[in-house]
Order: structure tokens, then sequence, then C-alpha cells
């Protein structure tokens, strides 16, 4: 669900012009180079983010015969659905600032309400997972999920493409129903967890007592916790570039169809499978930090050969395919690591202070993904100022030389990080 948004978002709002649709927000600057769009994708995550300490303080305390967590999990699933259907269905289909209050307020909604699901659904980890050994391996399988979810995300443009046999040429409308499909699939996965995890059954931990600005002041004060977790949001502006900006790198940069792009996400994330044995066994051996470290360095070239695509002496899928092999080893480093981490400091500051506050935890976490998929979708929206366009693209590459910026500036972080 989260995919389906973050893929299709800012390319149905402002498409190419390439592309056969219309712009459905103005794109014009609001102070330099800061655009109204920019602003707005950025304003709705905020306020979702303010959110995420009180969903998580009411998670870590709540008491119902149903447990702690999965309460509010159900409670999450259909109103995140209606809201991630609702973004692609502004009142207006031409550009119209009315549009720019609809994407304000119903993304509002739904970053609220995936919130209210993601965050109890990640602090069960700890409960689920005692001993080292299996937060390792759960964190493993967690990243295993978002990696399907991802490359099912990644599909709406073949989907798209398939449902516009009938009329001929793919239009937003059949970008909208391949996003209503996705959405059906992502309510059926979401509520799984839901229907199978007894918590009574499985969980130990009881609810917490202290106030949500004391459990905040908690999980803040580990410094290596907060270090971390400032490295780990970078990973999430990194994803979030590529996200949005995919579809721009196959369309205006290389010149390929839509789909190519799907492939390609897909593509990468099957990549990444083959290193996840590895990654966990050098985990246990060598340590997180040095996987760390080399992803960072691994991404950071990516994103180079990202700024010169289309203008390399090479066919346009041969720099597709050599960027899907760059980009998987650390995708697959930092898509499981940080879930074990994080479960190992909650774990920490449970025995140390009596207190059962993994919600809040993953909900520093849960934030700091959100300001890093924030800034990358907002850097990546301002940028298109400097061009989105064929033989207009500097926006686009200036895109790829942010996400370097973040991963060397990660990289850096992670040398004072004292596992």
């Amino acid at each position: 669900m989260i995919n389906t948004v973050s893929v299709m978002l800012i390319f149905l709002y402002l498409p190419p012009s390439n592309s056969g649709m219309q712009h459905l927000v103005p794109n014009t600057a609001l102070i330099g180079i800061l655009t109204v769009f920019s602003v707005v994708l950025a304003s709705g995550r905020i306020i979702d983010a303010i959110t995420d300490p009180i969903i998580a303080w009411i998670s870590d305390r709540l008491q119902t015969r149903w447990g702690r967590r999965i309460p509010l999990m159900l409670l999450a699933v259909i109103p995140a659905a209606i809201c991630s259907i609702l973004l692609f269905y502004p009142p207006e289909l031409m550009e119209s600032t009315d549009n720019l209050k609809w994407l304000f307020f119903v993304q509002s909604g739904f970053y609220i309400f995936l919130t209210a699901y993601i965050v109890p659904y990640n602090a069960l980890l700890p409960d689920l997972a005692p001993s080292k050994e299996q937060k390792l391996n759960i964190s493993m399988y967690l990243s295993l999920s978002y990696v399907f979810g991802l490359i099912i995300a990644s599909q709406i443009p073949i989907v798209a493409n398939r449902l516009s046999e009938y009329s001929g040429m793919v239009s937003r409308n059949d970008y909208r129903l391949a996003l209503l499909i996705m959405n059906i699939v992502a309510v059926f996965l979401m509520l799984l967890p839901i229907i199978v995890v007894n918590e009574n059954k499985y969980c130990r931990s009881g609810p917490s007592r202290i106030n949500p600005w004391k459990s905040l002041k908690t999980v803040l004060s580990d410094r290596l916790f907060c270090l971390f977790i400032i490295a780990d949001a970078s990973f999430f502006v990194t994803i979030a570039i590529i996200s949005s900006g995919i579809l721009y790198y196959v369309r205006v940069l290389l010149d390929l169809p839509e789909i190519t792009g799907s492939l390609f996400l897909g593509g990468m994330i099957l990549l990444s499978l083959f290193f996840y044995p590895a990654v966990v066994r050098i985990a246990r051996v060598k340590g997180k930090k040095i996987l760390l470290l080399i992803s960072f360095a691994v991404f950071s070239i990516a994103f180079v050969w990202i700024s010169f695509m289309g203008k390399l002496p090479f066919s346009s899928i041969f720099q597709l395919a050599l960027l899907a092999v760059c980009a998987a080893f650390p995708a697959a480093v930092l898509g499981i690591l940080p879930y074990a981490i994080i479960a190992e400091a909650a774990e920490r500051s449970s025995l140390k202070t009596g207190e059962n506050i993994e919600g809040m935890f993953f909900a520093v976490r849960t934030f700091a993904d959100k300001f890093g998929q924030t800034l990358g979708i907002t850097g990546f929206a301002i940028l298109m100022v400097f061009g989105k366009d064929p033989g207009n693209d500097m926006g686009i590459r200036l895109s790829a030389w942010l996400g370097f910026s973040v991963c060397f500036i990660a990289f850096v972080l992670f040398l004072f990080w004292d596992e």
C-alpha cells in the first residue's frame, strides 16, 4: 500500500510531457526552487509524523482482551485503503489548486491511518522474537515481505498497460483501476497477521504506564539509537528518490516504456533476494556495521550511475540492468538489519527501565522513515523545476546527485556508530 503511493503519486499528478496525460497540480515556484506541490507533499507527511509518538503511546498502554497491538491494526486497515484510493481521484482532471487541497487532506489521512497499522505491527517484533538469533531471522522475513510488497506495487504500469489493451493507449483511468486492484490485494495481505497472530498467546509483555513524553524522552536518550535512526532515515530518502524517479529515469533519460520501470524494480528486488542468506550469515559472524557501511558506499555509486544514464555509450537496457545489479546488495542489507537493531534497542531499554515501550522505539523509527521519505519525494518534486522532460532533464539528473549526497552522509554517520 505504501509503495503504490510512492511509485505513482508524483507521476500521476505531474506526468512528463511524453506521457499523454495532463498535469493535475501547478508546478510553480513558491520561494526560490520550493514549489507549491512539494510543500503540500511534505506538509501532509509532517502532520502525520507528529502523530506517530501519540499512536505509539496509545499502543504501548492499550489493554484489551485481544492485546495491545492487534486492535489498532484492525481499525486502521480499511480507512488507510480508502485514503490510498482517493489520493488518485482529485476533484479536477486538470491543473487546479483544488487538487492541491485534496492532496493535502487525503494524504494526511492516509499516512495517519497507515501509522496506526505500522507502529503496533512493528512493535510485535520484540515479543515474537525473544532471542537475538530470532530477531535477525524475523527481520529477514519482514524485509522479504516488504520486498514482495514493492515488487507487487511496481507492477502498476504493467497492469495498467494490460488494461489499456481494450482502449489502445494507457490512460489515467487505467492507472486508477490498477491502483484499485493493488489496494484490494494490500487489504487482504494486511488482514492476515490480524487474523493469524494470537497476541495473548505469543506476547508476554504488559502495557506501559508512563506518559508519552517520558516514553519519548527515554527513547531519545539512547544516543547510539538516535545516530542509527538518522542514518537509517537516509536509506528511506534514497528509496523515495528511486521510487519517485524510476518512471522518469526509464521514460525520459533512457526513452524506454513505463513498464520497463516495473521490470527494473522487480529485477532489482529479485536480485537482492540472492544476497539475503549471505547478509544474515555475515551479520552473525562479522556484525552489522561493516555491512551497513558497504551498502551506503555501493548505493552512492548507483546514484552516480543514474546521473549519467542516457549519455553513456551502452544500450538503454544495459544501463538499467547494471543499475539493478548495483542496487541489489544494499537493498538486501538495508532491508534486513534495521528491524533487528531496533528490536534489540527496545529490549535493552526494557531491561534497563522495566517499561515496555517497544511501540515508541518503532514510532521514532517510523517518524524517521517518513521524514526520510518526505525529504526524498519532496526533494525530487522540487528538482523537477529544473527539467523533467526529454531534452530538458536537468532536474531528474540532479535528483541522482541528491541521492548520492544523502548516501555519503549516511556512510560518514555509520563510522561513528558503535555496534
